[in-house]
């Protein structure tokens, strides 16, 4: 046996009035969609030699306050009774499907809205009622009067207008008076319908002046043109660094403009970023579904009639036809980053600070990403030079890349570096610099190590290194690293007694990169409590160091002073390296003045 599915209207109404729509407002967005469609396929009507002359078309919305009601008009294409009982009173019947396909329509502006014949019963989710004047273009129709209070039963009689087109009156549910205030539907009116073809108005008044940019050649567009676009989206943001104009047809139609917007510490990366249209009308308030993570921080607009939505047209379904739009704006905003590095190399290198998170994020996140951009993969150097981690290594014999925080308090460090000529990387700290570090150490086959991770052969003179032996076998390195140990007198904390080629950094902690790398990952994945336990430090002092020396010397005269300049010293490398717990720094403050006291008071 065999059957046919029923559908009840009466059953079915109450789902589309209460499930369809996410947000109500969206009734506006499909009656005036609607009317632009009714325009369109006048227009096309008359390009195909159907209909000898076309008024100006446009929209007009009406609030009668007074009468409670809501009215959509256009001068378009208009139905007869048949179209009526056809396209209105059956559900789910697309008249725009019918007429695409009569017409094979496939010149650009020739895109019909509607698609799955539901939007106009979105009316229902605020009007009790709702009446329908049209009248048809065809020669000699009589105009039609359709009125139905959102049941199952509908009445159909000769109406009154006179010239062709439709207008939708919506006799306004209680409840929902903010909808018969002006400010409430322009405000409504500008976040749906800004970019839609034809003029809409409101109680006289045009809506949406600001035409779409996308739908213009990029060769035709001036800069002051990209910068004012970019402002009226986005009326409280800085204006933009550059942009990538989008224009794409095949395998897929696409066009947009993205921007690429400045940073600032009060950015908020969740917040609306890329608008979302389908032919022209605005779908959602950002891409997260169509772009890669990378690419949400990016500012702008797209516009596809490709991409699959929902019946209520308010959200993306994820198919193939995404991930490709996906794939290939990501190669595009590639090509622009490459384009800009070859081309204005200044420009690059002043946007760096900007565009770095979304460039190394990127090359992170997509294989395709990173083999596109990898030639400008770049850090600074500590002789304030641009270089790609490729570049370092043709100019170093090691493959081994040293870098320094750019935080790092004590310039004496990094000027041993600097005095033996190795070539330092200066990095922000961030997870995505240790991440990306790892990325290149297993494709460059490179190590990446930061300077206080591990003592360099090179930063040690050997010719003032204490090793000979005493009678109890013991050098006086050793018995200065031993000293130390007991002054400090810090748990796990490890003491070495180094001849440091410059005397003027006393001591430094070194923290191995591997153990520096994981407690920053466990860190920033909100394991802070036990993350500083996967780190022992050693506490390296500098036996070449006046300092060192003189602190070692006072243990014979004052222990206890002693104990405090050896902890002072040990506090000064913590604070230098950014390794001190705030709470401490009051203890270390207080401590520097008990010293003072009892050097001065030697001193007087």
């Amino acid at each position: 046996m065999q059957g046919t599915l029923k559908i009840h209207s009466e059953n079915i109404l109450p789902i589309i009035k209460k499930w369809l729509y996410s947000e109500k407002d969206i009734f506006l967005r499909e009656l005036v969609s609607n009317a632009c469609d009714a325009l369109q396929k006048l227009s096309i009507l008359h390009d195909n030699k159907q209909v000898e002359k076309i008024p100006s078309l446009r929209v007009d919305v009406t609030i009668d306050k007074e009468k409670r009601t809501l009215t959509f008009s256009d001068n378009g294409i208009g139905m007869d009774q048949e179209e009526v009982e056809k396209y209105i009173c059956q559900l789910a019947f697309s008249g725009a499907e019918e007429f695409v396909s009569k017409y094979q329509l496939q010149k650009e502006g020739e895109a019909i809205i509607g698609h799955f014949g539901l939007g106009f019963y979105s009316a229902y989710m605020v009007a009790e009622n709702v009446e329908i004047e049209t009248l048809s273009h065809k020669k000699e129709s009589v105009a039609v009067h359709w009125v139905c209070d959102g049941s199952s039963s509908y009445s159909i009689e000769q109406g009154t207008r006179g010239e062709p087109g439709t207008d939708v009156i919506l006799h306004i549910s209680k409840g929902e008076e903010e909808l018969l205030e002006p400010a409430k539907i322009r405000k409504l009116l500008t976040h749906y319908c800004s970019f839609l073809p034809y003029p809409i108005y409101l109680n006289g008044s045009v809506i949406n002046e600001q035409a779409p940019l996308w739908m213009k050649p990029a060769a035709e567009c001036t800069d002051k043109e990209y910068l004012d676009f970019y402002r009226f989206l986005f009326p409280t943001e800085q204006d933009p660094l550059f942009w990538v104009h989008l224009n794409v047809d095949f395998p897929f139609h696409l066009k947009g403009i993205l921007y690429f917007p400045r940073i600032t510490q009060e950015r908020d990366f969740q917040k609306e970023s890329i608008k979302l249209y389908c032919n022209r009308v605005f779908v959602s308030n950002n891409c997260n579904d169509i772009l890669p993570n990378f690419l949400t921080i990016l500012r702008g607009a797209i516009d596809s009639p490709d991409i699959p939505l929902n019946v209520s047209r308010s959200h993306l379904q994820m198919d193939a036809t995404v991930k490709q739009l996906g794939s290939h704006i990501s190669k595009k905003i590639a090509d622009r980053l490459s384009a800009l590095y070859r081309s204005e190399k200044e420009k690059f290198y002043d946007c760096w600070e900007d565009i770095e998170l979304i460039i190394k994020y990127g090359a992170l996140q997509d294989e395709k990403f990173y083999e596109r951009v990898k030639e400008f993969l770049i850090w600074k150097n500590d002789r304030g030079e641009w270089t790609t981690v490729e570049e370092y290594l043709e100019r170093n014999t090691e493959r081994k890349v040293f870098y320094a925080p750019e935080d790092l308090a004590s310039p004496h460090y990094l000027d041993l570096y600097k005095s033996k000529g190795i070539e330092l990387l200066i990095v922000a700290s961030s997870m995505i610099q240790q991440a990306t570090f790892q990325m290149l150490e297993s494709k460059l086959d490179v190590t990446f190590q930061r300077i206080d991770g591990a003592l360099h052969d090179t930063l040690l003179d050997l010719s003032k290194e204490m090793s000979l032996l005493d009678a109890e076998g013991k050098t006086e390195g050793g018995r200065i690293a031993e000293f130390f140990r007991k002054k400090i007198d810090s748990e796990g904390l490890n003491v070495e007694a180094k001849s440091l080629a410059s005397r003027s950094l006393p001591g430094f902690l070194l923290i191995k990169e591997e153990e520096r790398r994981l407690r920053e990952s466990l860190a920033f994945y909100g394991k802070e409590k036990g993350s500083f336990n996967v780190v022992k430090p050693t506490f390296v002092v500098n036996t070449n160091s006046p300092l060192v020396k003189a602190i070692y010397s006072v243990e014979s005269k004052d222990p206890s002073l002693a104990k405090e300049m050896a902890i002072a010293l040990y506090d000064h490398a913590r604070i230098s390296q950014k390794e001190m717990e705030p709470e401490a720094l009051s203890i270390f403050l207080e401590r520097n003045l008990q010293i003072w006291e009892k050097l001065a008071g030697k001193l007087v």
